[in-house]
């Protein structure tokens, strides 16, 4: 009990607020993306779903390296925000929003795409016909039927974040209370030999991605399996 009232809890807080906004904008950049790669004829399908898929199979410090170099202050996404911000992009929580987003997307876009492509357009063709905006036909009658997409989605994404460490080590460094998120904590347990208070935490992030996982399945098999 004296160890867990003495634990600094910092990291699991910032770890938590960082999975939940990165599961936010995921939702508003993948969804769109996902129903657009559900049915697009474009022969542009292809490589954007190679680009999707490449934080899967390509390593956290490579694509870490890269965010890096190009949020630097001299990179071409870094140099413009701080000539309109004034603040530096690397090293700061947007910057880990930013890289979790890109290291998170294949964990959101494809099970909604999945979804989607269940679905079919054929709810959709009805809800046009009786006079049904797109977008309202898409919030009303598509949403609703991939419900169990967004579901696998969100807890995908949100559980993906919690456990990062090589993207948002390149990317934020180890900054307390701005960057230190859980994994990185652990990791500077470990190396200055505190195991127990990398235990406490590791303990916690595990039960914590466990409930995550169980209740998305939990959901799952709750919810009707919906397909045009």
């Amino acid at each position: 009990m004296t160890t867990l009232l003495a634990m600094d809890w910092g990291p699991l807080w910032l770890t938590m607020q960082l999975a939940g906004v990165t599961v936010v904008v995921l939702l508003a950049l993948g969804t769109p993306l996902a129903w657009w790669l559900a049915f697009t004829k474009s022969r542009m399908r292809t490589p954007v779903e190679a680009v999707v898929a490449l934080p899967l199979v390509l390593p956290p410090t490579v694509l870490g390296f890269y965010l890096l170099t190009a949020m630097g202050p001299h990179g071409p996404v870094g140099g413009p925000w701080k000539a309109f911000t004034g603040s530096a992009l690397s090293f700061t929580f947007t910057g880990l929003v930013i890289a979790s987003t890109l290291y998170s997307l294949p964990f959101v876009v494809q099970p909604l795409q999945g979804a989607f492509e269940a679905v079919g357009t054929k709810p959709m063709e009805v809800a046009r016909s009786l006079r049904a905006s797109r977008l309202d036909a898409f919030f009303t009658v598509a949403s609703p039927m991939a419900l169990r997409g967004y579901v696998s989605a969100i807890v995908l994404g949100f559980a993906h974040t919690l456990g990062e460490f090589g993207v948002v080590l390149m990317v934020g460094g180890n900054i307390p209370g701005v960057t230190k998120v859980l994994s990185i904590a652990i990791y500077d347990h470990v190396e200055s030999l505190e195991y127990t208070q990398a235990h406490v935490l590791s303990a916690a992030l595990l039960v914590l991605s466990f409930l995550i996982l169980t209740i998305v399945y939990a959901i799952n098999r709750r919810l009707p399996v919906r397909a045009a």
